[in-house]
C-alpha cells in the first residue's frame, strides 16, 4: 500500500499528513462538541436537514425490505457531504468572521464544483450498491417480496448465509468509502484543491493511522446507529456533533 502511495506521489502533490495515537479520536469528539454550542443554531439546522432527509428516504422505501437497506446504507454513504457547511462554520469562526447558516452555504462555493464532483462518485457507488442489493435478494429470495417488518427475523435465520455474504460485502465498500471520504470533503471544503488529491490524501491519512481511524469508524457507526434508533430524532445533535468533530480529525491528519 505504501509504495503505491509513494508512486501517486510523483503525479499528486498531496498534502503532508500525520500519525497519532489510537485514543484521538475521543479528543475529538469532546473539541466537536465545544465547538458545536459556540454556534448551536446553524448546527442543529444542518442536524434537521439531515434528518428530515434520512426520514424521506425511509418512508420512500416503504415497507420493502430491499429498499429499506439500500436507503439506509445510501443514506450513510452521502451523509458526509451533508457535513460540509459544519466545516464553513468552523472555519468562518476560526477567520473572525459571523458565523450563520445561510453563510456557511454560500462559502461552499469556492470549491463546490469539486465538492459535486466527489458528491456524483458517491453517488454512483450508492447506486451501484443498491443494483447489486436488488440482484442479491432477487436471487435469495426467488424475486418474493419480503417486508421490513420480518426481515430481521428472517435474515438472521433461514437466510443467515445471505446476510453473511451480504454484510461481508457492504463492509468492504464501507471500508473503502470510510478511507476516502474521512478527511477529504473537509479537505475541499477548507482548500481549493480537486477531489481526487483530497481523496488520495484521505486514503493515506487512513492507512497510516489505523487503530485510531478504525476507533474513529466505530464511534461514527455507534452513534449514527443510535440516531437511527431514535427514530432520527437523535441524529439533530449527533450529525453536527460528529461534523464537528471530524473537522478536528481532518486539521490534526492533516498538516
Amino acid at each position: 500500500m505504501d509504495l503505491h502511495l509513494n508512486e501517486l506521489d510523483q503525479h499528486f502533490t498531496l498534502p503532508v499528513t500525520r500519525k497519532i495515537t489510537a485514543d484521538r479520536p475521543l479528543m475529538w469528539l469532546k473539541m466537536g462538541y465545544a465547538d458545536m454550542i459556540k454556534h448551536p443554531l446553524p448546527s442543529l439546522m444542518y442536524g434537521l436537514l439531515i434528518a428530515f432527509i434520512g426520514a424521506m428516504l425511509l418512508l420512500l422505501s416503504g415497507n420493502n425490505a430491499h429498499l429499506l437497506t439500500t436507503a439506509i446504507t445510501g443514506f450513510l454513504l452521502m451523509a458526509p457531504l451533508g457535513a460540509a457547511g459544519i466545516y464553513e462554520l468552523t472555519s468562518e469562526r476560526d477567520e473572525g468572521r459571523e458565523t450563520s447558516f445561510s453563510q456557511s452555504l454560500h462559502d461552499l462555493y469556492k470549491n463546490g464544483g469539486q465538492l459535486a464532483f466527489l458528491g456524483v462518485i458517491l453517488a454512483m457507488i450508492a447506486i451501484a450498491w443498491e443494483r447489486a442489493s436488488a440482484i442479491l435478494f432477487a436471487l435469495m429470495f426467488s424475486g418474493q417480496p419480503i417486508g421490513s417488518s420480518s426481515i430481521i427475523g428472517t435474515l438472521l435465520g433461514e437466510m443467515l448465509p445471505f446476510t453473511l455474504i451480504w454484510a461481508a460485502a457492504g463492509f468492504v465498500l464501507a471500508c473503502l468509502v470510510f478511507a476516502l471520504t474521512a478527511v477529504s470533503i473537509p479537505l475541499l471544503a477548507d482548500r481549493e484543491i480537486d477531489s481526487v488529491t483530497a481523496m488520495m490524501t484521505s486514503l493515506r491519512a487512513v492507512t497510516e493511522n489505523i487503530p485510531a481511524m478504525a476507533v474513529w469508524a466505530a464511534i461514527l457507526v455507534g452513534l449514527t446507529a443510535i440516531g437511527f434508533a431514535s427514530y432520527l430524532i437523535g441524529l439533530i445533535v449527533i450529525f453536527p456533533l460528529l461534523g464537528h468533530a471530524t473537522w478536528y480529525a481532518y486539521k490534526e491528519l492533516i498538516e
